[in-house]
């Protein structure tokens, strides 16, 4: 029988697999950027327990490598056994604030920066990896060994440091994400070809992660239903030039529905290395970008910043339109993300069969925006959705703008 989300209060205790969480509202996975030496800081405790006191269900700490290799700079959490003491001091002070803390479990894959890393970038092939500006190493049979392993250990490691959840980040055109693309994944083997083989990685990692935790801890896959690239076609040599797209997407996803080890999804959208603005969606902050790079990177973002940050306007609820196609597809529980800044898009997430909603930009101008609109459903979210919050990513992630302020670059549009 279909629950009849209408009638579902947004913050009343909702079951998540395993879990209940106190409310159906999740602090989506975004960088902190307060983790210079790839360890939990206080700065960074302090980040999530402050939005754990601003009233969300469970909050997600991001991004937690699983690999030396898997990380977009060295300055993110690597899940190794001297990472314990800060996370587990983390997730304490996130149960102290009454939420549960989810870890995003992630290998950058073809977007992680070899040059900072000091290793080499993987693919599903020989593929541009811009931010070590170089091509990736083309993942072989003992990686693949590796990477799952890497991946269960990191899963261990979490859930024994108290976390409550675990999302398996398979979207951005990270690793797994890549292997999903028919535009980056070009293998003969069976790892290529088919949405079947291209889904086999994604699905054996998921397995395996569930393997290691068992029913300790809820498990969701953060599924890429659009690259934001390319059309329908083929380019030179027969290969595909259009990247994922929202038919395989709901092929992968019910994929992963019959396979049975995922309590849910979280559909998201756009490329780290080709489209990220199809993610964010609004108009993209490209000075602030370039000077938050440096040497030749910001050159670079420079030249080619307003081909590669696109302007796709802002709505609430902006991604609702292709997860409805996955919720078409699959009865697992779904978590809409994208544009939840306020009761009405939560209701509107609710009333087209979603059981969660995610919430990111929104709680970095106001960590407090959900229990003030759970006392006043009238409220509105001061964010402005300007997106100068990205750049700051490279430094400490915060909402720049002070209170009162509007930035030169806002458009609503």
């Amino acid at each position: 029988m279909t629950l009849d989300l209408s009638t579902v209060d947004p913050f009343a205790p909702a079951q998540l697999g395993p879990i209940t969480p106190r409310n159906r509202l999740i602090k989506c996975a975004t960088f902190e950027g307060r983790t210079p030496d790839a360890l939990v800081t206080d700065e960074l405790i302090e980040f999530h327990r402050e939005t754990a006191a601003g009233g969300v269900g469970i909050s997600t700490v991001a991004y937690c490598a699983v690999a030396p290799e898997g990380r977009t700079d060295r300055h993110q959490i690597l899940m190794v056994p001297e990472a314990a003491d800060g996370l587990r001091r983390l997730t304490d002070a996130i149960h102290s604030e009454g939420a549960l803390a989810a870890a995003q479990l992630g290998h950058a894959g073809p977007v992680a920066n070899s040059i900072s890393n000091r290793a080499k970038a993987l693919g599903p092939g020989r593929i541009p990896a811009p931010m070590g500006m170089s091509a990736t190493a083309k993942v072989d049979a003992d990686d693949i060994k590796r990477v799952t392993q890497n991946f269960v250990d990191a899963a261990r490691l979490a859930v024994d440091c108290g976390f409550d959840a675990l999302e398996v980040h398979c979207g951005h055109n990270y690793l797994i994400s890549s292997f999903l693309s028919p535009l980056l994944n070009h293998r003969r083997d069976g790892y290529g070809g088919s949405v079947v083989n291209r889904a086999r990685l994604a699905r054996e990692v998921l397995e395996a992660v569930r393997g290691a935790v068992g029913d300790e801890a809820a498990v969701w896959a953060k599924l890429n239903m659009f690259d934001g690239v390319g059309k329908p076609g083929r380019g030179r040599g027969g290969r595909p030039w259009s990247g994922f797209n929202v038919d395989q997407a709901c092929e992968t996803a019910q994929l992963f529905e019959a396979d049975g080890f995922i309590d849910a999804i979280e559909p998201t959208a756009g490329s780290s290395l080709l489209n990220p603005m199809y993610l964010f969606h609004g108009k993209p902050p490209l000075a602030e970008f370039a000077d938050a790079m440096k040497g030749p990177i910001r050159t670079g973002m420079k030249a080619v910043g307003p081909v590669f940050l696109k302007h796709y306007p802002y709505r609430d609820a902006y991604l609702l339109p292709l997860a409805a196609e996955l919720r078409k597809s699959v009865s697992l529980p779904l978590i809409l993300l994208g544009g939840i800044t306020d009761r009405a898009s939560m209701q509107t997430a609710l009333d087209s069969g979603f059981e969660f909603v995610a919430m990111g930009r929104a709680l970095l101008r106001e960590p407090d925006l959900p229990l003030r609109i759970q006392e006043d459903a009238s409220t509105v979210s001061r964010c402005v959705h300007c997106n100068l919050c990205m750049p700051t990513i490279y430094s400490e992630t915060r909402c720049p703008i002070r209170e009162g302020e509007v930035p030169d670059t806002f458009s609503p549009a």
